[in-house]
């Protein structure tokens, strides 16, 4: 049987927005596509190098004069909850959770609007109609779950997280909850079992996004243990996080092709049988 060679992904850089983290800065970002047979081992790979995933785009920050967004994760084994942590538990113990196929509702699109409506109302996805909603949703060349949260007496839908399923580890790609339980800590409750997920399938990562030393928006990320941030082409643990400054000298960031040579591709040629 004759196999066709995959082709190499190539990379490409965004044009420069402004940063929706850290006012006064530009961001920009390095992209390549995620499809085909390899889609799940070049997202394996990628994830733990810091690339995030967006439908069928895998991409990481590469700003010119900024290297503040850190590619973050929480090492399952190192994770041990904090007393504000384990009240979040207990004020959310009424919730159940059900995993599902990446398939867009009616309900977590109107929950969607709702978290925006209160949280985001400025950001980009302020404008996101039902379709682009579902494409986000459903547009996923690898093993993604719909992780949904219930309320067991009344039946509603509290919280929802579009999570990938890595080699390593599990990826909250985006999630969103109800803005009217303020007082239940529901993004952190979400992240909590999102450990419990990965501790229970014997996976060692539960990989969060970014984090931005300086950014408010950000800051509850810290606040995990065993948290492990992507710097200088490997993972280390964080310990202090205002050992981290948001502010970088320009000649700090490699260039574009320098970058593009340092990322390790894994091997993507056909397996014979």
């Amino acid at each position: 049987m004759r196999h066709t060679l995959p082709i190499a992904p190539q990379f490409y850089v965004t044009a420069p927005q402004p940063c929706p983290y850290l006012e006064g800065r530009v961001e920009r970002k390095l992209f390549t596509a995620l499809q085909g047979e390899t889609a799940a081992i070049l997202n394996d790979s990628l994830s733990a190098q810091g690339f995030r995933r967006s439908q069928n785009v895998l991409y990481r920050p590469s700003c010119a004069d900024c290297a503040s967004c850190l590619s973050a994760r929480i090492n399952v084994a190192d994770f041990t909850p904090s007393k504000s942590q384990k009240r979040i538990l207990k004020r959310n113990a009424n919730l159940t959770r059900r995993a599902t196929s990446p398939w867009a509702t009616e309900d977590q699109y109107d929950l969607f609007r709702r978290y925006l409506e209160s949280r985001h109302a400025d950001g980009g996805m302020a404008d996101m109609d039902v379709f682009e909603f579902a494409a986000m949703i459903e547009e996923t060349p690898i093993r993604s779950r719909v992780i949904q949260y219930t309320d067991t007496t009344t039946k509603e839908l509290i919280g929802v997280c579009l999570t990938d399923v890595l080699g390593d580890g599990v990826s909250m790609v985006y999630s969103f909850y109800t803005p009217d339980l303020p007082q239940n800590g529901l993004g952190n409750y979400i992240i909590l079992d999102h450990i419990d997920i990965a501790r229970t399938a014997g996976l060692p990562y539960v990989y969060l996004g970014y984090w931005v030393p300086g950014s408010q928006k950000m800051g509850y990320k810290a606040k995990f243990s065993g948290l492990e941030v992507y710097v200088g082409g490997q993972w280390q643990k964080l310990k202090d996080p205002s050992d981290f400054n948001p502010d970088h000298h320009p000649l700090h960031t490699d260039p574009i092709a320098e970058q593009v040579a340092n990322i390790a591709l894994p091997d993507l040629s056909p397996k014979r049988s």
